[in-house]
């Protein structure tokens, strides 16, 4: 994965106010309503990684100078008649300048639905200035959104956008301006919005108002959460077939969910590359689990519940984590997360004894440790329940590699197939939702 050049840094100052603090979704606790009560509930996420990006998961190459426009295109998994949208620059050491946002119904593309266009505003302002390591969440905005229909986020950065925050591997094209083609939000057609990202550039979350009922699912993990299927064994681009088909395994648990008729949004807060115990091994790797755990799932609006799926990074990234290392990151996750109020679901890791990357390059020592910790997953009794993702997808012929019909091409990361056999493992009533 590419990794990005910092050059010179310049400062743009705007006329909108310079938000001097990192703001809390909502800018108050991401306590789930009582069960009855309405409340704001996330429905969409994309964890910030970096501000490094200089390819996409694709190996395209990113373009982010001055006065461009990002039209991000996000699939919502609860629906509500009002919404919130969240930005973020948490990784960028300079402010960033927002001139315009906007929301609408996406049409394809880099279109989208003239009727359904609307103005963001931000304490009543439509132009903000976000400072470093800041993020923001707007006011509420009147319209309707349903469960996987597209939305289309658009953001004017009017002075210097150069490595803007990021999710790395979105899995969903978004579509930006050129260099210095100015404010783009309100267009319809999209036809000057030429370029294109599977990463996420500035927006990192939505919300919507939902009954008490409706609580939030945070699925807290790494490339594997993140839906991140490979082109070859090697590992690296990112398969295109997978980009923008909604196939990551919170993708088949909220379909699960959907047809249970239980009141969640599932939340995917992966990031790949991302490890338990240390920072990314790149800067698009993200900090480490026990560093982000607060903003990336403790804060979330409505959230009720937390699926753990992390370590094969920690074990396969050399000098690899040690089994304690690793076991006493879970269980600092685990009480922080109870402390929060939060139930908490293990999850087992998923074998990769013959893939190059978290695999053959690291043998004989990660697998060993991965089978010891999963039996300590198991059997600790820390958690509310465990998760057997290993169990469902791991070949009954040889438990060390993924059943060949659960593998992508480089044997760490499941295909679309795995992603749904992991959602199937998932039992839906240990999911205690509001309280």
């Amino acid at each position: 994965m590419g990794v990005g050049v910092l050059g010179k840094w310049s400062v743009v100052v705007g006329a909108s106010v310079l938000l001097t603090a990192v703001l809390a979704p909502g800018g108050s606790s991401a306590a789930p309503p009582g069960c009855g009560d309405a409340g704001w509930v996330g429905s969409w996420m994309a964890a910030p990684s970096d501000s490094f990006g200089a390819v996409d998961p694709g190996l395209v190459p990113q373009l982010s100078v001055s006065d461009q426009t990002y039209r991000v295109v996000i699939t919502p998994h609860l629906g509500g008649s009002e919404l919130r949208v969240h930005l973020t620059n948490r990784t960028r050491p300079l402010p960033m300048d927002v001139a315009r946002v906007t929301v609408a119904t996406s049409a394809g593309g880099a279109a989208v639905r003239p009727e359904s266009l609307r103005e963001v505003t931000f304490g009543g302002r439509t132009g903000v200035t976000l400072a470093p390591g800041a993020d923001l969440v707007s006011d509420p905005v009147d319209l309707t959104v349903d469960g996987f229909t597209p939305l289309a986020v658009s953001v004017h950065l009017p002075g210097f956008a150069v490595l803007p925050t990021e999710h790395f591997n979105g899995n969903a094209t978004s579509y930006y301006s050129l260099p210095f083609a100015g404010d783009s939000t309100a267009e319809p057609v999209g036809e000057r919005l030429p370029l294109r990202t599977t990463a996420v550039p500035l927006v990192s979350g939505l919300d919507v108002l939902a009954p008490g009922a409706a609580g939030a699912i945070v699925a807290f993990g790494d490339s594997i959460t993140d839906g991140y299927v490979s082109a070859n064994f090697l590992g690296t681009p990112q398969d295109a077939g997978v980009v923008d088909r909604n196939v990551r395994y919170p993708d088949f648990l909220q379909r699960r969910l959907d047809a249970a008729g239980k009141p969640f949004a599932v939340l995917n807060a992966g990031i790949s590359g991302n490890r338990v115990t240390r920072d990314g091994f790149i800067p698009q790797f993200g900090p480490a689990a026990v560093s982000r755990v607060d903003q990336d799932v403790i804060g979330k609006a409505g959230v009720t519940d937390v699926i753990v799926l992390e370590g094969i990074n920690d074990l396969g990234i050399p000098i690899g984590a040690s089994y304690e290392q690793i076991v006493a990151g879970y269980t600092t996750l685990i009480e922080r997360l109870h402390a929060a109020g939060l139930t908490v679901h293990l999850g087992t890791i998923l074998p990769a004894s013959n893939a190059l990357a978290d695999g053959m390059l690291t043998l004989p020592y990660s697998n060993p440790v991965r089978q010891r910790i999963n039996a300590w997953i198991r059997t600790q009794n820390l958690s509310d329940s465990v998760v057997d993702f290993d169990a469902a997808l791991r070949d009954p012929a040889n438990p060390d590699v993924l059943d060949p019909r659960f593998a992508g091409p480089d044997n760490l990361h499941p295909n679309a197939a795995g992603y749904q056999a992991m959602a199937a493992a998932i039992d839906l009533d240990v999911f205690v939702g509001c309280r």
